[in-house]
C-alpha cells in the first residue's frame, strides 16, 4: 500500500470511555488486531486502549521505529499503574535515570555472574524434568516449566533454594503469583468482610515479599542478594523495589510459556528428527527456539506515550498518543517472514543468521529486557532436557 509522508493513520479512537476498546483487546488480542489489521489494510492502526488514543504497531518497520530509533520520544508512561506496584525501577522509569540504573545492573546479568550459576541452573533443570519421559503418566508441562522457573528464580535471585528450604519457597512462590494475579486484575483497592479485591489481596502480597526481601538485602551477602545490595541505587529502597521486579511470577510465566510452545512444537511425530537434532546440535537448537520465540512470544509486547508529536511507518503520530507493539503480529510480519505462520526453523541459518534483532519478545533497543541473556541461558539449559525427554517418549 502506497502513502505519502505523514499519513493520517488509520482507524479511529472513538469518544472518551464509551470508545475504549481495552476489554476487547484484553479478552483476544490476536484477533482484536488480525480483524483491524483485516479492516483497514494495514498493520500501523489507530484504537482507543486505557482510555487513551493508542497507536497499534504490528510490523517491523514500526517496531524498530518505536523501540530503536525514536525510543527518545515514545517513552513509558510515568502514570502506568505497574509504577504504583513496583516502584521506580530499571524498567519503569525514563530518561538519564533510567539509563544509568541500566549500567549499574547490567554487570549483574552477564559474564562471570552467569557463569557462577550455570552448575545450579543445570541440577534444578535436571531435578524437575527428570520424570518427563520415565513416569509413563501424563503431565501437564506448563506447570512443570513455571515450577522450574520459579526455582531458578528464587534460587538464584534470592538465594531461597526449594530443596533447602521447601517451606520458604513455597511462601515466597505463593506471594509472588498472589501479587501477580492481582497486577492482571481490575487496580480498585476494596476490603469488604468475606471478601478482598484481586488488587488489595496483591499489595498485601508486596507488603509481605518486600519484608522478605528487606531481610535478604540487609543478612546476606552471597551471590546476586548481596551483589545487588552493594550498588549505589538513587534511595534506599531501589534494591528492595528491583529484587521485587526480578523474582515477580512474570519470568517463570514467561519461560513456562516458550518451553510448553518448544513441547508442542517438537512434540509431534514428524518432529522427531528435528528433536533429535536439536540434542546434537547447539545451532540448531538456536534456531529452533528463535522459531518458537517468533512464532508464541510470551509476552503480548509493551506499551509507550508519545512525548511529542512524531511519526511512525510514515503515519504521524500527536503529542500524549500511547503506542503499543504487539509482538505475535511483529512476529509475522509478511514483508519480513516469508511463510510468516509456518514453523521453519531454517530460516535463523545461512544468510539469515544472526537476524534476532526482528524478533521483540524480550523488547529492543535501549530498553530491551535487562535480563535478556539470562533469560536466554534459561531456555536453553532447560530446553535441551526437554528435547531429551521427548525424544524418549
Amino acid at each position: 500500500m502506497s502513502r505519502s509522508r505523514m499519513s493520517k493513520l488509520p482507524g479511529n479512537a472513538g469518544v472518551s470511555l464509551l470508545g475504549d476498546k481495552t476489554l476487547d483487546f484484553y479478552r483476544d488480542p490476536v484477533i482484536f488486531c488480525r480483524q483491524r489489521i483485516e479492516k483497514h489494510s494495514s498493520r500501523v492502526f489507530l484504537c482507543r486502549l486505557i482510555n487513551k488514543p493508542t497507536v497499534f504497531i504490528c510490523s517491523v518497520e514500526g517496531m524498530r521505529e518505536l523501540l530503536c530509533e525514536k525510543s527518545n520520544i515514545f517513552l513509558k508512561d510515568p502514570t502506568d499503574f505497574m509504577t504504583n506496584i513496583y516502584g521506580d525501577t530499571v524498567v519503569t522509569m525514563n530518561g538519564e535515570e533510567a539509563c544509568l540504573l541500566r549500567l549499574s545492573l547490567s554487570h549483574l546479568f552477564t559474564g562471570t555472574c552467569l557463569e557462577s550459576s550455570s552448575n545450579y541452573m543445570s541440577s534444578v533443570c535436571d531435578h524437575c524434568l527428570k520424570n518427563l519421559s520415565i513416569s509413563g503418566q501424563p503431565h501437564c508441562v506448563y506447570s512443570i516449566f513455571k515450577r522450574l522457573g520459579a526455582e531458578l528464580v528464587l534460587g538464584l535471585f534470592l538465594n531461597v533454594r526449594a530443596e533447602d528450604q521447601p517451606e520458604v519457597f513455597q511462601e515466597i512462590m505463593e506471594l509472588c503469583t498472589e501479587h501477580w494475579h492481582g497486577l492482571i486484575s481490575v487496580p480498585v483497592n476494596v476490603k469488604v468482610p468475606l471478601w478482598t479485591s484481586g488488587f488489595a489481596k496483591a499489595l498485601d502480597a508486596r507488603s509481605k515479599l518486600m519484608e522478605i526481601i528487606k531481610d535478604k538485602l540487609e543478612n546476606d551477602t552471597e551471590g546476586f542478594v548481596g551483589a545487588l545490595g552493594s550498588l549505589p541505587f538513587p534511595n534506599s529502597g531501589s534494591a528492595a523495589q528491583h529484587l521485587l521486579l526480578f523474582i515477580s511470577a512474570l519470568i517463570p510465566k514467561a519461560l513456562a510459556s516458550l518451553l510448553t510452545s518448544f513441547t508442542l512444537a517438537l512434540g509431534g511425530p514428524e518432529q522427531r528428527e528435528s528433536r533429535q537434532e536439536a540434542i546434537r546440535n547447539p545451532d540448531h537448537l538456536h534456531r529452533v527456539l528463535l522459531e518458537v520465540q517468533r512464532l508464541w512470544p510470551p509476552f503480548i509486547g509493551g506499551r509507550r506515550i508519545a512525548e511529542k508529536e512524531s511519526t511512525l511507518a510514515d503515519f504521524c503520530v500527536p503529542k500524549d498518543y500511547g503506542a503499543v507493539y504487539v509482538s505475535y503480529f511483529i512476529h509475522r510480519d509478511p514483508e519480513v517472514f516469508q511463510q510468516p505462520d509456518s514453523f521453519l526453523p531454517e530460516r535463523w541459518s545461512g544468510r539469515n543468521a544472526g537476524q534476532e534483532h526482528l524478533l521483540c519478545s524480550f523488547g529492543r533497543g535501549p530498553r530491551s529486557c535487562i535480563g535478556s541473556t539470562l533469560t536466554e541461558i534459561f531456555i536453553k539449559v532447560s530446553s535441551k532436557p526437554s528435547a531429551t525427554s521427548l525424544v524418549l517418549i
